[in-house]
């Protein structure tokens, strides 16, 4: 069964690769709204399978992966900032406290539709940004395709105190919690003894 990442990001690209799970990816045509009436649990379990129904409409065969992410901060849910200008009012926000980073998996076989899904949380702790410094990580454009405007694989891992929970939930996909989601899919990946040196 040949997983597919239903997502344009490079990062969850990497983290498979770096995971050596092989996989294509299909970019779902979803419109990303941020509902603030919904819990952040229910909003990303939401988009995430948005996104995975999306691509699986156009597979015949095949396990589609997707997932949203989202940072949760004093009641507030912060998405993919719009602008520059929303990006610095995040980073304002969180700077200097804790917020949390949700990640919504969500899996489907295409042939069988059968599905599986889980949530990731992992608590953040950043240090007090000066204006000074949001300006400087603003200017180089890191911020604005990720949630929360902040990479913590990035230039923003000088920013981070510590955290508490799975690292890679917070740069997009828990890793962990996916293994598990496809071991109850039936998924083989090289913990089977499966050779994916060469796959591409």
């Amino acid at each position: 069964m040949n997983l597919i990442l239903a997502s344009a990001s490079p990062r969850r690209a990497d983290l498979l690769r770096q995971a050596g799970i092989p996989f294509k990816v299909i970019v779902p045509k979803v419109t990303e709204q941020v509902n603030e009436l919904q819990s952040p649990e229910e909003l990303t379990g939401k988009l995430a399978r948005e996104k995975a129904e999306a691509v699986a409409r156009s597979v015949d065969q095949g396990l589609v992966l997707a997932a949203d992410t989202l940072v949760y901060y004093r009641g507030l849910i912060l998405g993919k900032p719009v602008d520059p200008e929303e990006a610095g009012r995040m980073l304002k926000l969180i700077s200097g406290d804790l917020h949390e980073v949700i990640t919504a998996l969500y899996l489907i076989d295409t042939a069988t539709k059968r599905t599986e899904s889980g949530i990731s949380t992992t608590k953040v702790w950043m240090q007090e940004l000066t204006s000074q410094e949001i300006a400087a990580y603003l200017a180089t454009d890191e911020p604005h395709d990720k949630a929360g405007a902040y990479g913590i694989q990035g230039l923003a891992a000088l920013f981070v105190n510590r955290i508490e929970g799975c690292y890679f939930n917070v740069v997009g996909l828990p890793l962990n919690l996916l293994l598990e989601l496809l071991k109850r899919m039936h998924f083989t990946t090289w913990l089977n003894g499966e050779d994916f040196n060469n796959a591409k």
